[in-house]
């Protein structure tokens, strides 16, 4: 039996930092309708979904930040996301910035059965920017100081979705760009990535260049190569347009396991953008090149979980060289 789902990525435009929860979560409730009415089964909406990408503004006192952050879900402000899955029978996945009753503060994603039952919860663990105020950058990013070092792992679980039984992860981001996020979900057989992600359009660090141009190459280029060597689709959806003055480039995408762009967003603003998934295209990477019982070979890996920064290498010695 065919295992197919049809998957939306949910991507918003800007999300202005005056603006209440409200405002998302009624755009986010029409984009729902929407994926309703394309059939969709699965829909994964970005990365700080409810608010502003806040790490772009310093506070000394980070209490002063309380307001945006989660402290359950769903709350009143989200409850209407939620009444919505449930009319319409879709499992969603939320990104937001989460404060535990304990006082801990995440990066956070979770995916949320048509029921209203949290099935995964993924907290961000590749923190990118700073955590003390950077005055040579024009404009700050400071996850570092908001948000702590995801500490859930890359977890997978088998959930029900639309009738099937789906090995599904997640991740956030800048997760995106480091393989080994990909590769610890593919040795648990995922089938489905969620990401959701807010990234501007230019970088901000002011200490080179890197043209607009390949920040979005660089993007899909970690995400398609994540499927292709995981054998799995993503969902890969952003926060677009010029928020608070700033740029996010968008360009949402949805990829299978060969790697393949499937849709890609073409706007600045909310769009949903749909592809039917045929599950069973995971099983020629994962039985063939990438078996990984077969062919990975652990005992050379040693340096990737033994160290953190790169290290040069020895010099060349001609006398070790001829042992």
């Amino acid at each position: 039996m065919t295992r197919s789902l049809v998957l939306a990525a949910a991507q918003l435009g800007p999300i202005q930092k005056a603006e209440g929860r409200e405002v998302a979560v009624g755009r986010m409730v029409r984009l729902m309708e929407k994926a309703h009415r394309m059939g969709a089964e699965v829909v994964v909406f970005p990365e700080l979904a409810l608010t502003t990408f806040f790490p772009r503004w310093y506070e000394e006192d980070i209490a002063n930040a309380d307001h945006w952050y989660e402290t359950a879900l769903p709350s009143n402000e989200t409850a209407p996301l939620f009444e919505a899955a449930r009319k319409y029978g879709i499992a969603f996945h939320l990104g937001y910035a989460e404060k535990t009753p304990d006082g801990h503060r995440y990066n956070t994603a979770v995916f949320v059965s048509p029921g209203g039952e949290i099935m995964l919860k993924y907290r961000k663990v590749h923190l990118p920017g700073h955590k003390d105020y950077d005055p040579i950058r024009k404009v700050q990013h400071l996850e570092k100081r908001y948000f702590e070092v995801g500490d859930l792992g890359f977890p997978v679980v088998r959930a029900p979705v639309a009738g099937h039984e789906v090995n599904v992860g997640m991740m956030i981001c800048n997760d995106r760009r480091w393989p080994e996020s990909w590769r610890v979900m593919g040795l648990q057989q995922v089938e489905l990535v969620m990401l959701g992600y807010n990234t501007p359009s230019l970088n901000m660090d002011n200490r080179g260049f890197e043209a607009h141009h390949l920040r979005v190459f660089h993007s899909h280029l970690s995400i398609q190569a994540g499927c292709y060597q995981n054998a799995c689709f993503a969902v890969a959806t952003a926060k677009a347009g010029t928020e608070d003055g700033h740029e996010l480039f968008g360009h949402s995408i949805i990829v299978n396991p060969q790697g393949e762009i499937m849709a890609q967003a073409t706007s600045w603003g909310d769009e949903l953008i749909v592809a039917e998934a045929d599950l069973g295209m995971c099983e020629l990477g994962r039985t063939t090149i990438f078996n990984f019982a077969k062919h990975r070979r652990p005992e050379a890996y040693g340096r990737i979980t033994a160290q953190v920064g790169s290290e040069p290498p020895p010099a060349w010695n001609a006398a070790r060289a001829a042992e």
